[in-house]
């Protein structure tokens, strides 16, 4: 085989197929033939170039929910073996130099690669990643089904862990969609009391099956007063890419409570002073994790039983499935399946 075929996205909303050459790894890296890859919202800042990370007008493979298994070494790699089937998030390998990793935040390493933005991502047949950004995943579930977790259902998973509430406490999800609905799964199985926020009625039964206790109509009713009647969330995991619906759920935590942000919004959140102060209330932001919190992620969904709700597409299709995405009709998580 000569080449590998790839989806080229450019900020001019084109999708394009094309044939690329093999690129072979260098050292501490592998290549991996892919066997699915999800499309997640993040995937608009590199198809974009919000960050700046290309010249203006050249395109991006996008992509960062990665499963496939490795097909190539490179120099010096150790741990990982041809045919290990593994897994690639948002972030593409910290570097262990750094004055982050040297304090062992690498999430926040100051030179790591973004897939699908800084590096070429996971809409292809083939992708090269540094060793440090791979995840070692089970052999036992769908690829499609893997997919998703390896960034949203490792942001909600990291995000509540990290959090401020403990078994039995009242924690909400606001958003019942790509995020959401998975928040809402990993938040039950915690042991959490579980309330799901959401526009209408017409979710109401999913957030149920999916294991909330309560359910909140914000057309309906005042949301962060239906907290308050429940006694108060001691965190409100907002999923929804829309500052203005996250600012009133700030008056619905409890004292200690915390609003824990994961959807990425391009409007502000604003809260007043008051409820911040006479509560010790907070608004914290929580951006995925490194790849052995997705490892404790996967063994946690896998042994829970939480499976993301997916539309799986060929990879000819990827354009489709992400103005799908877009339009907000995915239920719940699009994923390209390489060789569907």
């Amino acid at each position: 085989m000569s080449g590998y075929r790839a989806v080229e996205a450019s900020a001019s909303g084109e999708f394009t197929l094309v044939e690329r050459e093999f690129e072979q790894p260098g050292a501490g890296r592998v290549r991996v033939a892919v066997e699915a890859c999800g499309v997640c919202h993040s995937d608009v800042a590199g198809i974009m170039n919000m960050t700046g990370s290309r010249p203006s007008g050249v395109p991006v493979v996008p992509g960062h929910e990665v499963i496939g298994r490795i097909d190539a070494l490179g120099e010096g790699v150790s741990g990982w073996h041809v045919g290990q089937r593994v897994g690639l998030g948002y972030l593409g390998g910290h570097c262990g130099a750094c004055a982050m990793c040297w304090r062992g935040d690498f999430v926040y390493c100051t030179d790591q690669p973004v897939l699908g933005d800084s590096q070429q991502g996971g809409y292809a047949e083939y992708i090269t990643a540094r060793t440090s950004g791979l995840v070692a995943v089970p052999d036992d579930i769908p690829a499609a089904e893997l997919a998703p977790l390896m960034c949203a259902g490792l942001t909600v998973h990291h995000a509540l862990i990290t959090s401020a509430a403990r078994t039995g406490d009242l924690v909400a999800i606001q958003g019942i969609g790509g995020l959401g609905h998975l928040g809402i799964q990993y938040a039950r199985a915690m042991g959490f009391r579980v309330a799901a926020i959401a526009r209408g009625q017409d979710k109401k039964e999913l957030a149920l099956e999916l294991g909330a206790h309560h359910y909140i109509d914000s057309t309906a009713s005042d949301p962060a007063q239906a907290l308050r009647e429940l006694g108060g969330a001691k965190v409100v995991l907002a999923t929804a890419s829309s500052g203005a619906s996250m600012s009133p759920l700030v008056g619905g935590l409890a004292v200690h409570g915390q609003l824990v942000v994961v959807g990425v919004a391009q409007d502000p959140i604003e809260v007043g002073t008051i409820p911040l102060i006479f509560g010790a209330r907070s608004i914290v932001g929580s951006l995925t994790g490194t790849p052995q919190d997705n490892e404790d992620n996967v063994g946690f969904a896998s042994a829970q039983g939480i499976r993301p709700m997916i539309e799986s597409v060929a990879l000819e299709q990827a354009g489709e499935a992400y103005a799908r995405m877009m339009s907000g009709d995915a239920r719940f998580r699009m994923v390209i399946e390489i060789g569907r």
